[in-house]
């Protein structure tokens, strides 16, 4: 074993020093910015905790948060929910289990640009593939990117995204239950709606408190979503695109980087939240 140790660590070096440069330093050198006021080139003056001060009174921050909630609770409810779903139907049938994988994960693969785009056709007001069905049934177009429905048309697309993710990790880990706990449970009369919720959810637990984390902490990256369809407009401004703003735009590079330090914080937050939550014994099989 001690043999091996050097092929391991020579294995685990490229992961490290990838995290290193792509994850730790970012992080650290935003920390480091936070406490600055600085467009990032020669003219930083550092400011202690004023930044930090900012968020507190910073409404549009407030407003961003907000927004990044709600679209949480949608990708929660809907997201996950129906990516469960869909695996327990799945799960339930014997043939197309592969064809049915490819295609609810096939549009993982699309690129969160590519179907933000798509989108913006469908939502357009004039030839829009949605104003167009209710034209064809006499009703009066909508403006579906105005302030009223804006951040629910960006939500659409956002859980849509991801089901197949979620749907596939959920399927395996139901791939991995013991036939045998089927059997016994249809010996003692337990079948379809409640095998799923006394036997097969259970055994998933520990998978779906990951999905949860995994789809929670996820919304705070949502940028590329709101940014082509709306550019944070009409009451759709998120966390990530209000980081953005003030790093990209405003050229406001300290600022910018205290939001960045608050998101770490609110998903870290959020994700022991969720975890506490949903803690359970595992079950182990």
């Amino acid at each position: 074993m001690k043999g091996d140790r050097k092929y391991i660590l020579m294995f685990l070096l490229p992961a490290a020093v990838m995290m290193t440069i792509f994850l730790y330093y970012p992080f650290f050198k935003s920390l480091y910015l936070s406490f600055f006021r600085t467009t990032g080139f020669f003219d930083k003056k550092f400011v202690g905790w004023d930044n930090y001060q900012r968020l507190f009174t910073d409404e549009l921050l407030g407003a961003a948060t907000l927004n990044t909630l709600e679209i949480m609770i949608y990708v929660i409810v809907f997201q996950v929910g129906i990516a469960l779903l869909l695996a327990v139907l799945v799960d339930n049938i014997s043939r197309l289990k592969g064809f049915f994988r490819t295609v609810f994960f096939f549009p993982v693969v699309i690129s969160g640009t590519a179907i933000s785009l798509l989108f913006v056709l469908i939502y357009n007001y004039n030839f829009g593939l949605l104003n167009n069905i209710l034209a064809n049934f006499g009703i009066e177009k909508i403006l579906w990117l105005d302030e009223s429905n804006a951040l629910k048309a960006v939500a659409i697309p956002t859980v849509w995204h991801y089901v197949g993710f979620y749907f596939v990790l959920f399927l395996t880990a139901m791939s991995k239950i013991p036939a045998d706990f089927y059997e016994a449970a249809k010996l003692e009369g337990i079948t379809g709606f409640k095998k799923t919720t006394k036997l097969t959810i259970p055994l998933i637990m520990g998978d779906i408190k990951v999905v949860m984390t995994l789809a929670i902490t996820g919304v705070l990256k949502i940028f590329d979503f709101v940014w082509v369809i709306t550019s944070g407009q009409n009451g759709t401004e998120v966390l990530g695109t209000y980081m953005y703003k003030k790093a990209m735009v405003d050229q406001n590079f300290g600022y910018g980087s205290t939001v960045a330090i608050y998101m770490v914080v609110f998903g870290v937050v959020l994700a022991l939240l969720a975890n506490r939550l949903l803690k359970s014994d595992d079950i182990t099989y």
